[in-house]
């Protein structure tokens, strides 16, 4: 019996060293064993705006909900409507995915067989190559929406081509790139992927300018600001598009807009796309899903249904801050597409908190403890 109490001593010494020591943030000569008085549970509730905050995460984690996906709710519980269901079933994916797939098929043939002779034929005439590229492109994406049965509206004139203008939209997947293309060959800033995507970034995408960058290189960040400011500049240039959330958000909330297309000193157009989840949710959480399954999923829904607005260009006001200006069109954004807005930085969904804040939250927290105790 010693001999096993003393083992368990033991192990808790050890896992003593791991845990924290309050004192290691208290002010220089304090001891927390100098002070005295009962500490109790409102106590505690009471001590410090850090457990409000801890509290208020648990209650309302409103970072969370921006990139969960949420599932339909079930509808064939009972006898009568579940035969429907598998029957819906049965033609979704027996006979309406093949379907897609060979309409899919179709349009790669006929866009392999057409872009590559013009890429490749027409390298003197770039002006002509460029304009038959940018309609090859509109038409595979047109194709990619006809795979997923596409119901999308748009709503507001036609993006032009014009210099000094940038255009900015929300952000829930990667179709809303293909949704914006086939109306309009734009040429997007993007996160460079792998895999067959990757693949098609740098071949035909590279065709209507689009630009890549990786959000790990701290030096690709340079070359996109400086590859922006020359984009807009070119008068023949296809339209520029941005997503400024920096990652896909699932279509209920916007996070912060990075300022970096609100700093250029053009026109800023504000594009807002809202999903209809009565078929199929669109949102893409890319931890969890390849695209390729991502497009499998909408390949074997009903439909996509969707509207697009193109809103009225927006400029810098004077005394307005680039910050400012992103705040303004995120909300002409969020208003019109039925977004709610959070004070979140989209790219914290990548990357963890930095030691030195979790350790001034620590600190502000053992003071707090230590200033209560006194008071008792």
């Amino acid at each position: 019996m010693n001999s096993s109490e003393g083992k368990l001593s033991s192990s808790g010494s050890e896992l003593d060293l791991d845990r924290p020591n309050i004192e290691d943030y208290l002010p220089s000569g304090s001891s927390i064993h100098e002070l005295c008085g009962e500490l109790r549970l409102h106590d505690l509730l009471d001590i410090s705006p850090t457990l409000t905050e801890a509290a208020g995460a648990i209650v309302d984690d409103s970072f969370t909900r921006c990139f969960k996906s949420n599932p339909p709710e079930p509808w064939n519980w009972n006898v009568y409507l579940f035969p429907l269901w598998c029957f819906g079933v049965a033609v979704r994916y027996l006979i309406l995915f093949p379907a897609r797939v060979i309409v899919l098929t179709i349009g790669w043939i006929i866009f392999l067989s057409s872009f590559i002779p013009v890429h490749f034929l027409l390298k003197g005439h770039d002006k002509l190559r460029k304009k038959m590229e940018r309609v090859f492109v509109e038409l595979i994406c047109s194709f990619f929406v006809a795979s997923w049965t596409g119901v999308v509206k748009y709503h507001g004139p036609r993006p032009s081509m014009r210099p000094k203008q940038v255009f900015v939209a929300n952000h829930t997947s990667m179709i809303d790139f293909i949704i914006l293309e086939q109306m309009t060959a734009f040429a997007v800033i993007m996160q460079k992927h792998l895999g067959w995507v990757g693949l098609l970034q740098s071949t035909i995408l590279e065709s209507v300018g689009c630009i890549w960058f990786n959000r790990s290189e701290v030096k690709d960040r340079e070359i996109v600001a400086r590859k922006l400011r020359e984009h807009i500049q070119g008068v023949d240039n296809n339209p520029l598009l941005i997503f400024p959330e920096g990652t896909c958000v699932n279509n209920q909330y916007s996070v912060m807009f990075k300022k970096g297309a609100f700093e250029l000193g053009c026109t800023v157009c504000p594009i807002a796309i809202k999903y209809n989840k009565i078929f199929v949710d669109a949102f893409w959480n890319s931890r969890k899903q390849s695209f390729t399954m991502h497009l499998l999923q909408l390949m074997t829904s009903w439909a996509v249904v969707c509207d697009v607005w193109y809103l009225e260009p927006q400029n810098l006001k004077p005394g307005e801050t680039p910050i400012e200006f992103a705040e303004r069109v995120r909300d002409i954004i969020s208003v019109r597409a039925g977004l709610k807005k959070v004070p979140w930085d989209g790219y914290l969904k990548y990357s963890r908190p930095r030691p030195e804040h979790r350790e001034r939250k620590q600190q502000s927290f053992a003071e707090s403890v230590l200033q209560r105790l006194k008071q008792k």
